[in-house]
């Protein structure tokens, strides 16, 4: 099986992914590079970058790299566990994402995920623990 470029796996994004405009920059096995455009849509009501955000980013920058690694073993990958916390605000310009994959076990991997703003400052970080599960059929 051919592994898919980032770009290739931008255009075939669909659901909440392209609704809150995941952009895919570089993957691996071991490390995912992302960013989104802060828009007004997500905003919490006092101008921050909605919380909610930065776990669902994480949790699919973490799900997608896990699962082009597993799905040749019949395996596919689900979020186990998601906890992020909350340094300093982004309200406006990008939020940029580093994945970066600290254990890859046979049914479960954990990442880190970095969140920061155009300035690199540290504004938010997740642990990330993803389930590895044989494909349902």
């Amino acid at each position: 099986m051919a592994t898919p470029t980032a770009q290739q796996i931008n255009a075939a994004l669909r659901g909440f992914d392209r609704l809150y405009g995941l952009e895919l920059l570089d993957y691996s096995e071991a490390e995912v590079r992302a960013r989104v455009r802060v828009r007004d849509e997500l905003k919490q009501p006092a101008g921050l970058v909605h919380g909610g955000l930065f776990a669902a980013v994480a949790e699919s920058l973490a799900s997608l790299a896990t699962a082009l690694a597993v799905l040749g073993e019949g395996n596919s990958a689900v979020g186990l566990s998601n906890n992020t916390s909350f340094l300093r605000p982004i309200i406006g310009g990008w939020v940029h994402a580093h994945a970066t994959r600290l254990h890859r076990g046979r049914t479960t991997w954990v990442w880190d995920v970095r969140f920061s703003d155009d300035a690199d400052r540290t504004c938010a970080v997740t642990r990330m623990t993803i389930a590895v599960r044989p494909v349902s059929r």
